[in-house]
């Protein structure tokens, strides 16, 4: 048993200040990851607050989540004694302070970081785009400030912990994150043969879609494990959303970085050299709520040093398929041992965390998950890899010749190679067109690892009209315009000269250098395109031509009519014109309809009478700074709010009155008063249901 004034001190020692619970959210590249500030990631509540932050969804702003909660485990023997200490653990409500299993405080208030210069977060210490950086401790048996006891959490392992998570927005790394645990002993004891895992209760639900709560939201999934890649995945099996989803969470063990020495499966040898026991993956799921049999929550220590030692599929005969029945299936995977940590020792504990496209098996029968299916998911995961090893290509954990890619003579992880920078774009929407201009900042790009000027070309990409309710508009894009340079083997070699400007044009006190003009499209329908700038890709390294980002350069952009000035003709009117119940572009329920005014003045007060002349609504029309969000249907399926553009002489309405009700059938008027000229302007619509 530890030593009381060991104890003592510990409790003395991270005390402190209490730090108030904090969230903040990645959200840089397409996974949408909330991060907090006692080692938790993930937001539990999120199936019952759909409109809040996302927890782990991918693609961004699609309401498909994949992670609930996951969080740290740490398991040791320190003086014969076994100790396990744990962030997250298996809990209907997620974390709450004191609750058991929850055992890491905040030390400090989350810290976020970026390698983008232009980022309010720029820091020349930032590893990715957007770095997450959380210090905690399993020090405290009392919660810090309050006298709230940590229950079962008498024996910490005085760990201080610094998570960082790196997400990026290259297209080609926008669906992975990774979470670095530098783990050091704090205490005066020494730490034997431990073991790191992620604990995590993953699940793959459409939460803007589904209807299912309690139980019957948890139960709908299946897993599975990759254990070449040391991997465990889960996806979804039932459940009245599944059409909705189709898609993969996974995690992937990357290492733990000790000392000197990398230790991974795949560097067995290097440990076995050294009379060492191996590293070793153990892949755990047991049944949420399970009281007996094999596949239940480990209660104790003991119990949870056991799941961190040994597999459970290594016990049960059926285990992977057991895996793919649907059930609430929560997930531990671990990496260990490590023979020893002395105190004031460091290690790195390193996963991903990785999200892909179920893909569409038209050979499959029984079940949706096949390798067909996983494709994209493996690809995902080798790409979290490659850019955790960056030099340490035979990762063996020495910088061996010719991995020195940058020259500084050490070994770097972290290392992605980059596409052009994003094409800094402007939309201007008209009746059924859009003008697109950009700017030539990509063509100067320089790559980090080549040190060349590689830029190749412009990618464009649009939706399909009728694609109003696709949740996954980026995938949903289709390649309509390709420019690139002349003169060699990649692409198109049909140069720039349909696209550059003689002059370049002044927008907003902006200088754009090159013009497109996308004619035949529909008013009143959301089209999502995106502009992206790609690279030459390089023969040397064996990469492919890279693109820059989809997910921070893809705009929704809504045709219609310009501003309108007030002259004494000018018609303003409604469509569609009767609305009939509902129309192609409506969302699911009465919450989700709209119908435009056109031909507005670009400031103006548009009110909605019944034909008795009662109040229906009033709203207020700002050409400049319209965005769609006074009404649901654009929250729910209109992207991010400032990615929307407009024509600016058109407002949706939801057709619903001031206190939100449904307007019965008829006719109805309205008014619109021009603010500059305080003209009014009278016209009418009808309601069919």
């Amino acid at each position: 048993m530890r030593p009381l004034s060991t104890l003592l001190l510990s409790i003395l020692a991270f005390s402190g200040i209490a730090q108030t619970f904090e969230e903040k959210t990645i959200e840089i590249g397409n996974i949408g990851l909330n991060v907090t500030n006692v080692g938790t990631l993930g937001r539990p509540n999120v199936r019952n607050t759909p409109d809040g932050a996302p927890s782990m969804e991918y693609p961004l702003n699609s309401g498909i989540e994949h992670l609930f909660e996951g969080g740290l485990w740490i398991g040791a023997q320190v003086d014969g004694e076994i100790r396990v200490s744990t962030s997250a653990v298996d809990a209907a409500s997620g974390y709450s302070t004191g609750r058991s299993g929850f055992e890491f405080s905040a030390t400090a208030p989350i810290l976020e970081r970026s390698t983008l210069t232009y980022s309010d977060y720029f820091s020349a210490s930032a590893i990715s785009h957007q770095d997450m950086v959380v210090k905690i401790t399993d020090s405290n048996v009392v919660v810090p400030g309050t006298g709230i006891p940590i229950d079962n959490h008498d024996y910490p392992l005085g760990a201080v912990v610094t998570q960082e998570v790196y997400a990026w927005n290259y297209s080609f790394a926008d669906f992975f994150v990774i979470v670095n645990y530098e783990i050091e002993n704090k205490s005066n004891e020494r730490w034997d043969s431990i073991y790191c895992a992620w604990w995590s209760d993953m699940l793959v639900r459409n939460v803007n879609v589904t209807q299912d709560g309690g139980g019957a939201f948890f139960s709908k999934g299946g897993a599975g494990i990759l254990r070449d890649e040391t991997s465990f995945y889960v996806y979804q099996v039932l459940g009245d959303d599944l059409a909705y989803t189709r898609s993969y969470g996974a995690t992937r063990v990357l290492g733990i970085e000790w000392g000197d020495d990398f230790f991974h499966p795949s560097n067995a040898k290097t440990f076995l050299d050294k009379g060492l026991t191996p590293p070793r993956v153990s892949y755990n799921f047991w049944e949420y709520g399970s009281t007996t049999g094999l596949t239940t929550f480990p209660a104790n220590d003991n119990a949870k040093y056991a799941v961190l030692k040994k597999s459970l599929g290594d016990q049960i005969t059926d285990y992977d398929k057991r895996l793919k029945q649907a059930s609430n299936k929560i997930q531990l995977i671990s990496l260990g041992p490590i023979p020893s940590i002395e105190p004031g020792e460091k290690i790195n504990f390193v996963i991903a965390l990785v999200c892909a496209k179920q893909l569409y098996d038209p050979n499959a029968t029984s079940t949706s998950d096949t390798e067909f299916a996983r494709q994209e998911l493996q690809e995902h995961l080798d790409w979290a890899k490659r850019t955790y090893i960056g030099e340490d290509l035979n990762e063996n954990g020495v910088l061996d010749e010719g991995e020195d890619l940058d020259e500084d003579n050490k070994l770097d992880h972290y290392i992605l190679p980059e596409p052009p920078n994003d094409p800094k774009v402007k939309f201007i929407p008209g009746e059924d067109y859009v003008d697109i201009y950009w700017q030539d900042n990509a063509l100067n790009s320089i790559d980090p690892i080549s040190k060349k000027k590689d830029f190749e070309g412009f990618k464009l990409y649009r939706s399909n009209v009728g694609d109003d309710q696709n949740l996954d508009l980026i995938s949903a894009s289709n390649l309509i315009a390709q420019w690139d340079s002349t003169g060699n083997k990649i692409g198109y070699n049909n140069g720039f000269e349909e696209i550059r400007l003689k002059e370049p044009v002044e927008i907003e006190g902006e200088e754009y250098t090159f013009y497109y003009r996308i004619n035949g499209l529909l008013r009143g329908w959301q089209y999502m395109f995106i502009l992206t700038a790609f690279d030459e890709g390089d023969d040397e390294l064996g990469l492919e031509p890279l693109e820059s980002s989809f997910s921070t350069n893809n705009f929704r952009v809504f045709m219609g009519s310009q501003p309108a000035e007030a002259t004494e003709d000018l018609e303003i009117g409604v469509y569609p014109n009767p609305y009939r119940t509902s129309a192609a572009w409506d969302g699911e329920g009465s919450k989700n309809n709209k119908i435009y005014f056109y031909n507005l003045p670009a400031n103006c007060t548009i009110t909605i009478l019944t034909s008795a002349g009662e109040l229906v609504d009033q709203f207020e029309h700002d050409a400049a700074t319209y965005s769609g969000s006074d009404i649901r249907w654009y929250n729910d399926l209109g992207g991010s709010e400032e990615r929307r553009v407009f024509s600016g002489g058109e407002h949706a309405w939801d057709i619903l009155s001031s206190s939100g009700q449904g307007l019965a059938q008829g006719m109805y008027l309205f008014s619109v008063k021009d603010h500059s000229s305080g003209k009014s302007f009278q016209g009418s619509f009808a309601v069919l249901r």
